[in-house]
């Protein structure tokens, strides 16, 4: 538990409660302080005058001994803690209640003795303490005239060093105690109720830890769901995380099934590439071979055919690179495409007159069916092009002699359908699935047919991708296969900002 969230909330709490109490408490004992002094101050405001009045303390501008040993007397007996001062009219300090040697001053400032007596000022008004140099107190203070002359002033200290012990006493042993009592047993309370408010309110936050961790533990294999029952409805900011988290989970364990997925068909790619660049290879390799070996002995017509071999797998290892360079440039980021708009008739009909001779040759027949009202399309003219040729070429390797190849292309508002259709030896329904998966063939294809690549129908469908459009296939086994795909007319294309 240690370094938890929870605990560090705590932490942060009982820190910020501590140092809060401790102000509140000095702001108390400091307002306190205050409080008393203008309360003394306010109730023995008149003490002074009161003294003067009722005692003559000086007489021809002199202290009499007698009258003040008897005031000095009187409030001891009444109130020890006040301490009485005779001063002259600039403040110099003529007689006292207190012992000589507590005395420090000589001279008490007038400035706050007028302010006293102007009653302009609120209470409490400090004065200088005779017994500090530093120290200033509230006080009392009234005037003595003699025939209406200011002969000096009574100067009565209503806290002395007496009042100061027993007040820091009982700060001590009641204000301050008791405040630091009560900040304890806040923090204690406050503590307590901070630490289950905060497990409470982490609670789902461990959750969502525990989850990761399971998460990370099976490998990122399966997507662990956030139960519903955890979510409040008040949808706050921790909800908004578990949702948050569910998706990237899921989102998680989806890619890394696709990478596993893409590693498993690069493998296969390359077990594929080089199983078929092996049969060329060796091939070629032994054609070139026979002829180094044998060249005097063979007849001229032996000699051709063996480059003719030579020549055909050449040809057969050019078109496989040529496919793999085009599929991984069609599969990289940063392929852009360049939109162009084109009758899409025109291209088919260019296609089909492209593999006439090939078709003638093969006894096959390529027959068109394309309006020439057919609206027009913005796409890359070259990669609709190739379409068009590995859908016509692989028609054209899996159809046998007598057989019809149609190339037909419907029109209609929003896109444009065209498509390949063939009298061939059809697809089975086990690997229908699989034939747009990148160097996939029948075991039959390959026996049957060494000369194509394979990449074909993959290339075809990424190019389609790249368009926004989609191909179907349709196939009966030795009836025949039709590959059917779409394309977003120019209009439509254009709405779309794409060109």
């Amino acid at each position: 538990m240690r370094g938890t969230l929870a605990n560090k909330l705590i932490a942060a709490l009982v820190v910020l409660l501590g140092v809060t109490s401790m102000v509140y408490a000095g702001l108390t004992v400091i307002a306190t302080r205050f409080h008393i002094q203008e309360i003394n101050q306010s109730l023995n405001r008149s003490l002074a005058n009161n003294i003067v009045e009722s005692q003559q303390l000086m007489r021809g501008g002199e202290a009499d001994p007698a009258a003040l040993h008897q005031v000095f007397e009187s409030l001891m007996k009444v109130n020890p803690a006040i301490e009485v001062y005779l001063l002259d009219p600039g403040g110099e300090i003529l007689a006292y209640s207190a012992p000589p040697n507590k005395v420090k001053r000589a001279r008490v400032s007038i400035d706050s003795v007028e302010a006293f007596l102007a009653g302009d000022e609120s209470f409490p008004i400090r004065g200088d303490d005779p017994r500090h140099l530093e120290g200033r107190k509230v006080f009392s203070a009234a005037p003595i005239l003699d025939d209406g002359r200011l002969q000096g002033y009574l100067y009565v200290v209503l806290g002395g060093e007496t009042y100061d012990t027993i007040s820091g006493m009982f700060e001590r042993s009641y204000i301050l105690r008791l405040t630091l009592g009560g900040v304890a047993v806040s923090l204690l309370l406050i503590g307590t109720a901070g630490a289950l408010y905060f497990h409470r309110l982490t609670r789902r936050l461990r959750r969502l830890a525990m989850l990761m961790n399971e998460l990370r533990s099976n490998g990122f294999q399966r997507p662990v769901g956030v139960p519903e029952q955890w979510f409040h409805t008040s949808g706050d900011e921790i909800d908004r995380l578990g949702r948050m988290f569910d998706e990237m989970a899921q989102r998680i364990v989806d890619q890394i099934k696709q990478l596993q997925n893409a590693d498993s068909s690069r493998r296969e790619l390359f077990a594929n590439i080089s199983h078929d660049l092996r049969t060329p290879l060796a091939s070629l390799h032994g054609a070139i071979q026979t002829l180094l070996m044998k060249e005097a002995e063979l007849p001229e017509t032996e000699k051709r055919r063996y480059l003719q071999l030579a020549l055909n797998h050449s040809e057969h290892l050019g078109r496989l690179t040529r496919d793999l360079f085009e599929l991984a440039t069609l599969e990289s980021a940063d392929r852009k495409l360049h939109f162009e708009s084109f009758s899409i008739a025109e291209i088919a009909h260019d296609v089909a007159q492209k593999f006439r001779p090939e078709a003638d040759r093969r006894k096959l027949t390529i027959e068109c069916d394309v309006p020439q009202d057919t609206p027009y399309i913005a796409a890359d003219i070259g990669l609709i092009e190739r379409v068009f040729e590995n859908l016509i070429e692989n028609a054209i390797r899996y159809t046998p002699e007598g057989g019809t190849i149609r190339l037909s292309v419907i029109p209609g508002q929003e896109s444009v359908s065209a498509q390949v259709a063939d009298t061939g030896r059809g697809i089975s329904a086990a690997d229908l699935p699989r034939i747009f998966d990148r160097r996939y063939r029948t075991e039959k294809d390959r026996k049957d047919r060494p000369a194509g690549t394979g990449l074909g129908l993959a290339i075809a469908k990424k190019i389609l991708q790249l368009h926004g459009g989609s191909m179907e296939v349709e196939s009966v086994v030795g009836v025949g296969t039709t590959f059917r795909f779409n394309l977003p007319a120019e209009s439509e294309r254009t709405q779309l900002g794409e060109v």
